[in-house]
């Protein structure tokens, strides 16, 4: 029986499915979620098994779909998933850089039923949108915007915010007005892949984050009801963990470029957990009966602080791929809670951030690409606050 604050044990459906279709990306992006040491990985799955993935979910009572990367747009059978998506019965959402998608593609999207485009921007200027993804596309991302509007998609634009832009955020709101975007996220860097690599350059202090929310607000205020605007404030400047993936193994579920299925996309890092692929399994089995995605449902793996609060039911212990990153074992209590006996490592990032006119780092700030990738798979290293030593700018 449930106890009051529990969290449930039964298995319910999942409704969201995440399709990383590709790791390749022709942009480099520094905080780029995506797994630092995804050259050591296995060869993508081809359109027949994406189809089979995409029937099988559906069946399990997945409705939402994403098409994620890297750039999913890198993918030739793109336009064959988003018609079988459709013919299915999703809501498909593309995720992309805009890079590769032409008014050719656009069409074909359009006419094979693609619901909605979030088309990503690194920042409000040409030099710093460019710099932050290594890339010269500015340009290209703003006719690519036009595009997406003329085809009659509303405008949903990303821009990822961190210590390097987040003092633009006037300017990224000014651009989103006018270019009539209907959706805009803000979303604060979280520390993952190579958004973690790079933290100390990209974890904004205190007094910005708050400017930024107080710029944004004002900005709400004006606009009114022509854009909706989400604030994703960064996981360091909270003192209670985010719902992860809203409880590992309930709603969420991701397959990756090579087949691998998770309940999250990072959990691939972590020891212990061996997770099954769909070129071995389907994903009845997956979902409902694999070690991997049983690991962490319900509460009885919990510790203290965890095991008896009573947020544990809202907040589900937090992050377990953070709990990892940050202490070394993933049932520990997620750091960012503050009645987390590791809540000073968060404290001390912050800490370190928020000194003004003091260098954050000594390391050089790391792009992602298949170069540095490579260079930490060949170290052997894991994305702890360990082993971030020793890397050398691309």
């Amino acid at each position: 029986m449930e106890t009051a604050g529990s969290v449930p044990n039964k298995i319910s459906n999942p409704l969201w499915l995440l399709a990383e279709l590709t790791y390749k990306c022709p942009l480099h992006c520094v905080f780029c979620y995506n797994p630092v040491d995804y050259t050591s990985y296995g060869e993508e799955l081809g359109t027949e098994d994406w189809l089979r993935v995409l029937r099988q979910s559906r069946e399990l009572g997945a409705t939402q779909l994403g098409l994620s990367g890297g750039e999913p747009l890198m993918r030739d059978d793109l336009e064959i998933i988003v018609r079988e998506a459709r013919q299915l019965g999703y809501y498909s959402n593309l995720i992309t850089s805009g890079i590769g998608l032409t008014e050719k593609r656009l069409a074909a999207f359009k006419e094979g039923g693609l619901d909605h485009i979030q088309i990503s921007f690194q920042d409000s200027s040409r030099e710093m949108n460019d710099f932050i993804s290594s890339t010269k596309t500015f340009e290209l991302k703003s006719k690519v915007a036009q595009w997406v509007k003329e085809h009659e998609y509303p405008i949903v634009l990303n821009v990822v915010l961190h210590r390097m832009n987040i003092d633009h955020i006037a300017q990224i709101l000014e651009m989103a007005e006018r270019m009539e975007v209907e959706y805009l996220e803000l979303a604060n860097t979280q520390y993952y892949g190579w958004g973690f690599v790079n933290r100390d350059h990209l974890l904004p202090t205190r007094d910005q984050v708050e400017r930024a929310e107080h710029v944004t607000n004002e900005f709400r205020a004006r606009i009114g009801d022509r854009m909706k605007i989400y604030f994703v404030v960064p996981d360091y400047h909270s003192n209670r963990p985010k719902a992860c993936m809203n409880g590992w193994g309930s709603v969420f579920v991701t397959v990756t470029a090579d087949g691998l299925v998770l309940p999250c996309h990072e959990a691939r890092m972590l020891p212990g957990l061996t997770f099954p692929s769909v070129r071995d399994h389907d994903m009845r089995w997956i979902w409902y009966d694999s070690p991997g995605f049983n690991a962490y449902r319900g509460d009885s793996w919990m510790k203290e602080p965890c095991r008896d609060c009573p947020d544990k039911a809202k907040d589900f212990g937090g992050c377990r791929c953070q709990a990892f990153m940050l202490t070394g074992d993933a049932t520990n209590a997620d750091p960012v809670c503050d009645l987390s006996p590791y809540h000073h490592i968060v404290t001390d990032a912050v800490d370190r951030a928020n000194v003004p006119g003091k260098p954050v780092t000594v390391s050089p700030i790391l792009f992602r690409d298949d170069r540095n990738s490579r260079q930490l798979v060949e170290k052997k290293q894991e994305p702890t606050t360990e082993t971030l030593e020793g890397l050398q700018h691309r």
